[in-house]
């Protein structure tokens, strides 16, 4: 049995990863996590509570505050005690980011209407979920957590576009853009927000105050393009209206090219 990169057996990081599994898909009726050493004693907690505890820390708190002992004393419990739910603080966060995930119940409350209206729904939830729980911005889904959550999302972009005429693999990569764009102009929302939360200053402040650098040192020959839009307006806006008229454009374009590849057969 070789090593992994990191250090642990092969075997080990199999073993890890099934029982992450066996706590994502408790409903499955996988084991239940064990309290060691209590025999004949019921649990004092319950996983369900010790997750919801986690977020409700994260979220006010942010991902930095995050650790086994503060989501323990939330709790009333001791530190040791979390271990007989969760196997450390890695596996509670990826069940932190599958349990938000499902909250958008994108499956339970599905929208009529074409397909369109389905992705923009899938877009509006998603974009409520992340104003929610801004520590999510923080978190890496390049390898997901596989749980009914984070699948779920999967499912129902791919059920809203598998039936309009796209080859699978055009239907897959559709699907992907859409939640690669939905994910990074959430990112970008919750972003502006901590910015100014940490500030104390808005975007719109941060730029009056340097109104100066426009007369000082900005080159007017060496960006003319920018000029051009500048001067035709195309800067008017506020910075937050700005950023909600970008949004909104390059999702109805992104929807355009989806159509119009649709309507190519």
């Amino acid at each position: 049995m070789g090593d992994t990169e990191d250090g642990g057996t092969a075997g080990g990081v199999e073993q890890g990863a099934k029982r992450l599994m066996e706590l994502l898909w408790r409903d499955k009726g996988a084991p239940p996590p064990q309290k060691r050493g209590t025999a004949g004693r019921k649990p004092t907690l319950t996983l369900d509570a010790v997750v919801r505890a986690a977020i409700e820390l994260a979220d006010a708190e942010g991902l930095a505050a995050l650790s086994m002992a503060r989501v323990a004393k939330a709790l009333g419990a001791g530190t040791m005690t979390l271990y007989s739910y969760v196997p450390g603080k890695a596996e509670l966060l990826d069940l932190m980011v599958d349990q938000v995930f499902g909250e958008r119940d994108l499956l339970v409350d599905v929208p009529g209407g074409g397909w369109r209206d389905k992705v923009r729904h899938y877009a509006e939830r998603t974009l409520r979920m992340h104003r929610g729980h801004p520590w999510l911005r923080q978190v890496s889904t390049l390898r997901p957590p596989l749980g009914p959550g984070s699948l779920e999302g999967e499912e129902y972009l791919l059920a809203a576009l598998v039936d309009t005429g796209l080859t699978a693999r055009q239907t897959a990569a559709a699907a992907r853009s859409v939640a690669s764009f939905v994910d990074a102009a959430a990112a970008e929302e919750v972003e502006r927000s901590q910015v100014e939360a940490a500030t104390g200053q808005s975007d719109d402040a941060w730029w009056q105050a340097r109104q100066w650098f426009w007369e000082t040192y900005f080159d007017y020959e060496r960006f003319p393009a920018m000029v051009r839009v500048w001067e035709a307006g195309g800067f008017d806006q506020a910075t937050a209206e700005q950023a909600a008229e970008a949004y909104e454009f390059g999702l109805a374009r992104l929807l355009d090219g989806i159509e119009g590849l649709i309507g190519r057969g």
